[in-house]
C-alpha cells in the first residue's frame, strides 16, 4: 500500500500526461489508453468498453456491498480566450494549467489513487468499483451509461466532479420538451382559422405560472422555462402551428418520467421530451459516507449542474478537488495542493466506512 504522499506523486504526474493528451468528446481514444496502462501496471485486472475502463479491488467479494468511484476523462473543445497551450501541463504558483485539469481531471486521478490505496486490501466492508469514463461533456450515450449495466450491483457512489472538496448531495435533473400547439390557418383580414400562438399563449402561461406540489428540500421547487418560440411564415396568414422549447430543471422531489406526466395532463399542445435520461439524483444527509463527509467538517449542498450522477439510479455524492467555478473557463487551472488534500479527504471519509 503506497503512502498518500507518493500517490499523490503518481497522480500528478498521471494528471500531466492526461492534459497533455487531447480528449475530446468521442475522441478519447488516447487518454482511455494511458488511464488502462497507469492501472494495468499496478498490478489492476482492467475492463474496457468503447473509452470508458473499470476495475474491482483485488479481492472483491460478491457478498459484500460496492462503492462506484466514477469519474470521466473527456473535456470541452478550448475556448478563444486561451492564452497558454491548453495542453501544455505547465505548473506556475502551484496551479497546474491544462485543458481538464480543474473538469475533471484532478478528480480522476485522485479518485484513482484512492482505488489503488484500497486495491490490495483484505478484509475491507465494501468492495470498490473504479469507473473512468467518457463522454461526459456532452452527455453521450458511449460513457457511463454504456457500461452500468457490466458494473453489477452498486450500493451507493463517488462521482468526481469539482466541489472544492464539498458535499453535492443533490443535482438537478434536466428535460427538454418540444411542445406543439395546433390551430388552423386562414386569411388574417377575413378572421379565419384558428390562431395557434393564441392557444399557445394559454400553455405557456401554465409552464410560466405552475408550481408543482411537491418540493425538494435541498431546491425548492421545480424550474420551468419557456426559452424558445417559433410560429407563422406571412403577415396575413394566421399560423396552423406553434412551436416553442421548454427547459425543465427537475429536482429530487420528483421522477422525470413523473413530471412529464403531469405537464401532459395540465397543457394542451403535444409535449415530446427530447431525452429523459438527465435524471435529478440525491443521496441522503443522513447516509454514512455523507456523514463522514460531514464529520471531517464538509458542508453539503444541492449542485445546479449536471454530471454523470443523473445516469445512475444509486444513491451518490458528487465530490471532487478543484473548482467548478473555473470549468470550461480560459486558462484552465487546479491548485496542485487541492489534488493532494482532495486525495487525503477521500480516503480519510472512506476509512471511517471500510
Amino acid at each position: 500500500m503506497f503512502s498518500t504522499d507518493i500517490l499523490f506523486q503518481k497522480s500528478l504526474q498521471l494528471l500531466q500526461t492526461l492534459i497533455k493528451t487531447p480528449s475530446f468528446s468521442r475522441e478519447e481514444t488516447a487518454t482511455a489508453e494511458i488511464i488502462n496502462t497507469f492501472l494495468e501496471d499496478h498490478g489492476v485486472k482492467t475492463y474496457r468498453k468503447l473509452n470508458n475502463i473499470w476495475a474491482w479491488n483485488q479481492h472483491f467479494d460478491p457478498a459484500k456491498p460496492t462503492i462506484l468511484l466514477n469519474s470521466h476523462h473527456d473535456t470541452v473543445k478550448p475556448n478563444s480566450g486561451y492564452t497558454r497551450d491548453p495542453f501544455d501541463a505547465i505548473t506556475e504558483n502551484e496551479k497546474l494549467f491544462g485543458l481538464g485539469s480543474n473538469d475533471a481531471g484532478g478528480c480522476l486521478v485522485s479518485l484513482i489513487a484512492v482505488f489503488i490505496h484500497y486495491f490490495s486490501a483484505e478484509n475491507l466492508k465494501y468492495n470498490f468499483c473504479l469507473a473512468t469514463t467518457a463522454e461526459e461533456e456532452i452527455s453521450g450515450n458511449n460513457g457511463l451509461e454504456l457500461i452500468v449495466p457490466q458494473l453489477g450491483n452498486l450500493d451507493f457512489g463517488i462521482v468526481g466532479e469539482p466541489t472544492l472538496m464539498q458535499l453535492a448531495i443533490a443535482e438537478r435533473g434536466l428535460m427538454v420538451l418540444d411542445c406543439t400547439s395546433f390551430g388552423r390557418a386562414g386569411h388574417a383580414a377575413r378572421e379565419e382559422g384558428d390562431n395557434a400562438i393564441y392557444k399557445a399563449f394559454k400553455d405557456i402561461e401554465w409552464f410560466r405560472s405552475y408550481r408543482f406540489p411537491k418540493e425538494s428540500e435541498v431546491f425548492g421547487p421545480i424550474k420551468m422555462s419557456v426559452t424558445i418560440i417559433n410560429a407563422g411564415s406571412q403577415h396575413n396568414v394566421v399560423p396552423a402551428t406553434c412551436t416553442f422549447t421548454v427547459d425543465v430543471r427537475v429536482t429530487d422531489a420528483y421522477r422525470n418520467e413523473e413530471v412529464l406526466e403531469i405537464i401532459r395532463q395540465y397543457v394542451d399542445c403535444e409535449v415530446k421530451p427530447r431525452s429523459i435520461r438527465l435524471k435529478p439524483s440525491s443521496i441522503s444527509k443522513n447516509h454514512p459516507v455523507v456523514q463522514a463527509g460531514i464529520a471531517l467538517g464538509r458542508t453539503t449542498y444541492g449542485s445546479p449542474t449536471t454530471s454523470d450522477q443523473s445516469l445512475l439510479d444509486i444513491p451518490s455524492v458528487k465530490l471532487g478537488p478543484g473548482d467548478s467555478g473555473r470549468s470550461h473557463m480560459a486558462d484552465e487551472f487546479i491548485y496542485v495542493d487541492e489534488i493532494k488534500e482532495g486525495i487525503k479527504l477521500y480516503i480519510k471519509m472512506l476509512d471511517q466506512l471500510v
